[in-house]
């Protein structure tokens, strides 16, 4: 087989891979666009909703945790570029240039988040803290106003879900740009924001373990 047929082969595989998702996806964007949420938590009020009522995509994810509130929060306010990362595929991130290296421990020079910080997402990208309400929930905005992403803290059933929402407003209007625009962009932040709260996850168990070392955890399934 020559070099040439094996790329055509492997051209006509991703054709055929990115037609199959472009007509199947209807089908389960809702899934991909509340992985892990219950319908409570899609439809409830987060603070920082207001701050882009008219956002064009709207994510709500979840994830519970076997930790309280306070073994989460200093793994959220820590993140960020050149900061304790995201907890996520590092080496994607870093393709974009989010200088992104995700951190295992609490980093104490990085707790004291105040509003009206700016976090750096990458070299000239910023996210400024909009609501910081400790232990519950922790709100940011990209400085071109397009991005809203909030974190909520919400005990339950002797755990904490860890409910994440990001707001968009979508650079393209309409079309068929868009809609390939969005075919790509909305799995992909799925892939990368489950890494993401699993991680979380398992650091703040981490952490709730080493405070109770008896306690013991367990999860039959990813939320």
């Amino acid at each position: 087989m020559t070099c040439r047929s094996a790329a055509g082969r492997a051209a006509a595989g991703l054709g055929l891979a990115a037609g199959m998702l472009a007509v199947s996806y209807p089908a389960w964007r809702n899934r991909c666009l509340t992985w892990g949420a219950t319908p409570d938590e899609v439809a409830m009020n987060l603070p920082g909703d207001d701050l882009l009522p008219s956002a064009g995509t709207v994510t709500t994810r979840a994830i519970g945790i076997r930790a309280q509130p306070r073994d989460i929060w200093p793994w959220l306010v820590q993140m960020g570029s050149g900061r304790a990362g995201a907890y996520s595929y590092d080496w994607v991130e870093n393709l974009l240039g989010l200088q992104m290296h995700s951190a295992d421990v609490i980093l104490p020079q990085f707790q004291d988040v105040k509003l009206g910080d700016e976090l750096p997402l990458g070299r000239d990208e910023r996210m400024r803290v909009e609501v910081l309400d400790p232990e519950r929930a922790f709100t940011l905005r990209h400085t071109s106003g397009q991005w809203v992403w909030i974190f909520a803290l919400l005990r339950q059933d002797g755990q904490t879900r860890l409910v994440s929402r990001n707001r968009f407003t979508l650079p393209i209007a309409s079309g068929l740009r868009r809609s390939l625009y969005l075919l790509l962009m909305e799995p992909g932040s799925l892939v990368m924001e489950r890494k993401m709260l699993l991680g979380i996850r398992q650091r703040a168990e981490r952490l709730a373990a080493e405070r109770e070392p008896a306690a013991s955890f367990s999860h039959p399934n990813g939320g």
